[in-house]
């Protein structure tokens, strides 16, 4: 019996669109024990509701790991025979903007945890918001976030092994330049 080597598998979209039940499915589907490292904090009611809610909706046998803010250490510390299901990257980059890191101390991070998440030697399920897609923000934080966000997501998209893009629960496969210009 042959077994296909580990996947990283990056899924984008907007809010609402279905990213997260896609990558629970995939994930689900995999057939290894899962360890999810989750990046929200219940900073008020509603955040902590919505945290709830997910947390009751994934499989009682996942771990769970938390990490608003040390992203790479979180992901070193899954075992090697886990799927790795990371939800979400904007949530992290939003809490390292509001903490107040600097545009060096966000790319350095990213750096590190894009360079965890290629170390790990099993599957890797990634969960990002595209976030350029609408108006220009109106306040220069908004603007740094989005535009540090694009950053990541195309680093993501490029160093990850497959990306999709989902709307409305739908996948859209995404392709490097090289592959849909040539």
């Amino acid at each position: 019996m042959t077994t296909s080597p580990p996947t990283k598998t990056f899924f984008l979209g907007g809010a609402r669109s279905g990213k997260s039940r896609l990558a629970e499915e995939l994930s689900a589907s995999i057939g290894a024990p899962v360890s999810v490292v989750v990046t929200a904090e219940p900073i008020d009611d509603e955040m902590a509701t919505r945290i709830a809610r997910h947390r009751s909706d994934r499989p009682a046998d996942w771990a769970t790991i938390e990490a608003p803010y040390d992203l790479a250490g979180a992901i070193a510390s899954v075992p090697a025979d886990h799927t790795l299901l990371v939800d979400c990257i904007t949530i992290w980059l939003s809490n390292l903007i509001v903490r107040g890191d600097d545009d060096q101390t966000v790319a350095s991070s990213a750096e590190a945890m894009i360079r965890a998440l290629l170390a790990h030697a099993g599957n890797v399920v990634v969960v990002s918001n595209e976030t350029g897609l609408g108006l220009v923000p109106p306040d220069p934080m908004s603007r740094r976030f989005r535009d540090a966000q694009g950053r990541i997501n195309q680093q993501l998209a490029t160093q990850l092994d497959r990306a999709f893009f989902v709307a409305a629960g739908q996948l859209l496969p995404l392709q490097s330049p090289e592959d849909g210009l040539s």
